[in-house]
Protein backbone atom coordinates (compact mmCIF):
# COMPACT_ATOMS: atom_id res chain seq x y z
CA UNK A 1 0.00 0.00 0.00
CA UNK A 2 2.80 2.61 0.91
CA UNK A 3 4.34 1.75 -2.42
CA UNK A 4 1.34 2.29 -4.38
CA UNK A 5 1.09 5.89 -2.88
CA UNK A 6 4.64 6.59 -3.31
CA UNK A 7 4.01 5.48 -7.06
CA UNK A 8 1.21 7.84 -6.52
CA UNK A 9 3.12 10.24 -5.48
CA UNK A 10 5.66 10.46 -8.18
CA UNK A 11 3.05 10.01 -10.67
CA UNK A 12 1.54 13.19 -9.86
CA UNK A 13 4.99 15.01 -9.46
CA UNK A 14 5.66 14.50 -12.28
CA UNK A 15 2.72 15.29 -14.70
CA UNK A 16 2.90 18.63 -12.50
CA UNK A 17 6.50 19.04 -14.21
CA UNK A 18 5.20 18.38 -17.45
CA UNK A 19 3.32 20.51 -17.34
CA UNK A 20 4.58 23.27 -16.52
CA UNK A 21 7.15 22.74 -19.18
CA UNK A 22 4.77 23.56 -21.76
CA UNK A 23 3.10 26.91 -20.22
CA UNK A 24 5.04 29.88 -21.90
CA UNK A 25 4.63 33.36 -20.61
CA UNK A 26 4.49 36.28 -22.43
CA UNK A 27 8.15 37.09 -22.06
CA UNK A 28 9.26 33.88 -23.08
CA UNK A 29 7.08 33.67 -26.30
CA UNK A 30 8.52 37.33 -27.34
CA UNK A 31 11.72 35.68 -27.64
CA UNK A 32 10.25 33.31 -30.23
CA UNK A 33 10.31 33.64 -34.01
CA UNK A 34 6.52 34.08 -34.95
CA UNK A 35 5.89 31.65 -38.01
CA UNK A 36 3.95 33.96 -40.01
CA UNK A 37 5.79 37.41 -38.26
CA UNK A 38 3.45 38.16 -35.52
CA UNK A 39 2.97 38.31 -32.08
CA UNK A 40 2.83 34.70 -29.78
CA UNK A 41 0.48 34.46 -26.78
CA UNK A 42 -1.18 31.76 -25.17
CA UNK A 43 -4.83 31.07 -24.90
CA UNK A 44 -5.79 28.14 -23.08
CA UNK A 45 -4.20 24.90 -24.56
CA UNK A 46 -3.26 27.07 -27.89
CA UNK A 47 -0.87 29.17 -29.04
CA UNK A 48 -2.22 32.36 -30.89
CA UNK A 49 -0.14 34.34 -33.35
CA UNK A 50 -1.31 37.80 -33.93
CA UNK A 51 -0.68 39.27 -37.41
CA UNK A 52 -1.60 42.71 -38.28
CA UNK A 53 -1.08 45.41 -40.87
CA UNK A 54 2.27 47.65 -40.05
CA UNK A 55 2.00 49.75 -42.93
CA UNK A 56 0.70 53.05 -42.01
CA UNK A 57 0.15 54.56 -38.97
CA UNK A 58 -3.35 56.05 -39.90
CA UNK A 59 -6.63 54.35 -38.86
CA UNK A 60 -7.68 52.64 -42.15
CA UNK A 61 -9.51 49.23 -43.47
CA UNK A 62 -6.30 46.62 -42.66
CA UNK A 63 -6.42 43.15 -42.23
CA UNK A 64 -6.06 41.44 -38.72
CA UNK A 65 -4.99 37.68 -38.61
CA UNK A 66 -4.54 35.07 -35.99
CA UNK A 67 -3.11 31.59 -36.39
CA UNK A 68 -3.82 28.78 -34.20
CA UNK A 69 -1.85 26.28 -32.70
CA UNK A 70 -1.32 23.72 -30.38
CA UNK A 71 1.98 24.02 -27.80
CA UNK A 72 4.28 21.92 -29.83
CA UNK A 73 3.30 24.22 -32.49
CA UNK A 74 1.47 22.16 -34.55
CA UNK A 75 -1.57 23.82 -36.62
CA UNK A 76 -4.91 23.76 -35.20
CA UNK A 77 -8.01 23.35 -37.05
CA UNK A 78 -10.15 26.83 -37.13
CA UNK A 79 -13.29 25.43 -39.38
CA UNK A 80 -16.23 26.21 -36.87
CA UNK A 81 -14.55 28.00 -34.99
CA UNK A 82 -15.53 31.71 -34.30
CA UNK A 83 -13.24 34.48 -33.08
CA UNK A 84 -12.97 38.77 -32.08
CA UNK A 85 -10.17 40.88 -31.93
CA UNK A 86 -10.72 44.16 -30.31
CA UNK A 87 -7.79 46.87 -31.09
CA UNK A 88 -7.19 49.92 -29.11
CA UNK A 89 -4.96 52.48 -30.42
CA UNK A 90 -4.29 56.19 -31.35
CA UNK A 91 -7.04 56.68 -28.63
CA UNK A 92 -9.56 54.50 -30.89
CA UNK A 93 -11.07 51.10 -30.76
CA UNK A 94 -12.27 49.03 -33.48
CA UNK A 95 -14.19 45.13 -33.18
CA UNK A 96 -13.01 43.20 -35.87
CA UNK A 97 -15.14 39.88 -36.50
CA UNK A 98 -12.73 37.00 -36.77
CA UNK A 99 -14.16 33.74 -39.51
CA UNK A 100 -12.26 30.49 -40.52
CA UNK A 101 -9.87 31.29 -43.46
CA UNK A 102 -7.94 28.30 -44.39
CA UNK A 103 -6.21 25.79 -42.17
CA UNK A 104 -5.67 27.04 -38.68
CA UNK A 105 -6.23 30.85 -39.59
CA UNK A 106 -8.86 33.17 -38.42
CA UNK A 107 -9.12 36.56 -40.73
CA UNK A 108 -11.25 39.38 -40.22
CA UNK A 109 -11.21 43.20 -41.62
CA UNK A 110 -11.55 46.04 -39.07
CA UNK A 111 -10.25 49.92 -39.28
CA UNK A 112 -7.58 50.70 -37.17
CA UNK A 113 -3.82 52.62 -36.50
CA UNK A 114 -0.82 50.86 -36.45
CA UNK A 115 0.80 52.96 -33.82
CA UNK A 116 3.50 51.75 -31.34
CA UNK A 117 0.25 52.23 -28.72
CA UNK A 118 -1.34 49.82 -30.12
CA UNK A 119 -3.09 47.12 -27.78
CA UNK A 120 -5.08 43.80 -28.70
CA UNK A 121 -7.33 41.54 -27.38
CA UNK A 122 -8.25 38.26 -28.96
CA UNK A 123 -11.15 35.83 -27.83
CA UNK A 124 -10.78 32.84 -29.63
CA UNK A 125 -13.69 29.73 -29.47
CA UNK A 126 -12.81 26.63 -31.20
CA UNK A 127 -15.52 24.24 -32.39
CA UNK A 128 -17.53 22.59 -29.06
CA UNK A 129 -14.77 24.30 -26.53
CA UNK A 130 -15.11 27.14 -24.60
CA UNK A 131 -13.63 30.64 -25.32
CA UNK A 132 -10.24 31.41 -24.33
CA UNK A 133 -8.70 35.06 -24.55
CA UNK A 134 -5.19 36.65 -25.32
CA UNK A 135 -3.72 40.10 -24.65
CA UNK A 136 -1.38 41.13 -27.61
CA UNK A 137 1.28 44.72 -27.91
CA UNK A 138 1.98 43.12 -31.68
CA UNK A 139 3.68 46.49 -32.59
CA UNK A 140 5.74 47.04 -29.39
CA UNK A 141 9.93 45.57 -30.45
CA UNK A 142 10.19 42.14 -28.83
CA UNK A 143 14.19 41.11 -27.80
CA UNK A 144 15.61 38.13 -28.71
CA UNK A 145 16.41 35.46 -26.09
CA UNK A 146 19.62 36.24 -25.98
CA UNK A 147 19.01 39.81 -26.28
CA UNK A 148 19.94 40.44 -21.85
CA UNK A 149 23.40 38.96 -22.33
CA UNK A 150 26.47 41.42 -22.30
CA UNK A 151 29.44 40.57 -24.84
CA UNK A 152 32.87 40.46 -22.84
Amino acid sequence: MNNARFLTSVAFVLAAGATSVHAHDDAYLDTQQAPNGGQLRMAGVYHLELVVDKSTPQAADKPVVVYVTDHAGQKVPTQGATGNATILAAKGKASVALVPDGDNRLKGTGNYASTPDMKAIISFTAKGQPPETARFTPLLKTKDAHSDHKMH
